[in-house]
């Protein structure tokens, strides 16, 4: 490793927040200047060190990679502990598995988690590395998080039952699938609430920002955060990236990944496996019809536009936060630069990226618009010439795979996001069959209810954790048949 492991800080990407540790920036997830929190350099392994890891299983890349990240905060030994407990219930003894589709084409499967999706990588290790760190400094925190479907239930089945964590979930009333609003609404524990907002999910994700930004009730309540606005999350998706471009030739073969996109947050994490050394050739960004990073990454210009219901709803998103790490890097690491710009963005609705630096980007990032009918086509096209069911996501990353090839020498990996029986009505209505949920999960769908419904408003957010905090118990939970 070229960089030393113990001297890795991280740094807000507006410039103006402490420096801080791995602990405190698990703890703290948005910075206090209200950017986000990345390395203060890129530790890098060298091909050497990549070369060790081939034929190593998922827990030994998921050491190797996220060591650098964590030390001297998490000791090795406490790490690897944590590993094995985090992906020793996961459904696949490989964990995230590559199955080949064409030639050279290849899905990774990241729905053998808990709840089926691609957050899992992360959260159930995020809801461990929580308890060592909350155990040891004798805290407890309240834990804020918006979701457009699947963080949801990930970072509730990670950190449910938790003695030192309460789990606050907004996720946009009406506007997620059924199955995933019962993986949230259905879960029996008391330090859970799941928040329905009448509203979509930018709404969700501007109220936790907001809540954040505003100090004084984040200390009060001592907020923390699950999104991939944390950098933990970010970290551990790093992992899946490096094991499938191992298992393909890295480091001496290159690799492109296509990524359905919606926060930005899993992308950037292919970003940081190339930052440490991966030879990551091309990334492709699949968008629904929500697609604002395709328009970014085609003419520079960042133009909100209103959030339109798809059939991939995790991706139904206008304002994806993660792109601010991105452009951290774009504008050199200038923190001032970077408030500057998101503040203009935030005013007008609007900014565009200076040419120059968009051609720099588009040296690695490529993006493709896949809307619904492309999805239900590409659904099916993989069923037919694979006899693999893929959910409507995934449909989004290989139908943009397809669209934004590049050197068909180099392996493309698509990622499935999540498992096909998540989007039932959307699988049968392109193949004709009905995927079914894991035994696991069998009494889903009968399952009681339990959630509040909350206007779009932050004060009734905030008033509401402040009561449940107070009293135990939701103060406006209502169940739900």
């Amino acid at each position: 490793m070229r960089r030393g492991a113990n001297s890795v800080r991280y740094v807000s990407t507006r410039g103006a927040a402490p420096e801080l540790g791995f602990d405190e920036v698990l703890l703290a997830g948005l910075a206090r200047d209200g950017g986000l929190y990345v390395p203060d350099q890129w530790p890098t392994l060298s091909a050497i060190d990549w070369r060790a890891l081939r034929g190593a299983d998922y827990h030994a890349i998921a050491c190797a990679v996220m060591a650098p990240f964590v030390t001297p905060t998490i000791p090795a030994e406490t790490l690897a502990e944590i590993v094995a407990e985090t992906y020793a219930a996961f459904r696949h003894p490989a964990v995230a598995p590559l199955k080949q589709l064409g030639a050279n084409d290849w899905l990774l499967e990241l729905f053998h988690g808990p709840t089926l999706a691609f957050k899992d990588y992360a959260l159930q290790l995020v809801g461990r590395l929580f308890d060592h760190v909350l155990r040891r400094r004798g805290q407890r925190i309240a834990i804020l998080g918006a979701t457009s479907g699947d963080t949801g239930s990930a970072a509730i089945e990670a950190c449910r039952d938790r003695a030192a964590v309460d789990l606050f979930m907004l996720f946009p009333n009406d506007r997620v699938s059924a199955v995933q609003r019962r993986q949230m609404t259905t879960v029996d524990a008391a330090n859970v609430h799941a928040i329905a907002i009448e509203g979509t999910f930018d709404d969700a994700q501007d109220i936790v920002k907001a809540l954040f930004n505003d100090l004084a009730f984040r200390d009060t309540v001592n907020l923390a955060a699950v999104n991939s606005i944390n950098w933990a999350r970010i970290m551990a998706q790093i992992v899946y990236y490096a094991s499938a471009a191992l298992a393909l030739g890295a480091p001496d073969r290159p690799v492109a990944f296509a990524v359905p996109t919606g926060n930005f947050g899993n992308v950037f994490a292919a970003y940081a496996a190339r930052r440490m050394g991966l030879p990551i050739e091309r990334l492709v960004i699949g968008t629904n019809r929500n697609d604002i990073l395709a328009r970014f990454f085609a003419s520079g210009a960042m133009t909100i536009g209103a959030v339109e219901p798809s059939l991939s709803p995790s991706m139904d998103i206008q304002v994806s936060s993660n792109l601010e790490r991105l452009l951290f890097e774009l504008l050199e690491r200038d923190g001032a630069a970077l408030a500057a710009w998101m503040a203009r963005f935030r005013a007008s609705g609007t900014v565009t990226l200076e040419a120059p630096r968009l051609a720099r980007a588009r040296e690695l990032f490529h993006a493709a618009r896949v809307d619904d009918a492309a999805t239900t086509a590409t659904i099916a096209e993989v069923w037919r010439e694979t006899g693999e069911l893929i959910d409507p996501h995934s449909a989004v990353g290989v139908r943009a795979a397809r669209l934004q090839r590049g050197d068909p020498r180099t392996p493309m990996i698509s990622l499935a996001c999540a498992h096909p029986a998540k989007f039932p009505d959307a699988v049968r209505a392109a193949t004709g069959i009905t995927p079914e949920l894991p035994p696991h999960l069998a009494g889903l769908m009968t399952a009681r209810e339990r959630m509040a419904v909350l206007p779009n408003d932050r004060n009734a957010v905030a008033a509401f954790i402040l009561s449940t905090l107070g009293r135990g118990t939701p103060r406006a939970a209502g169940d739900a048949a």
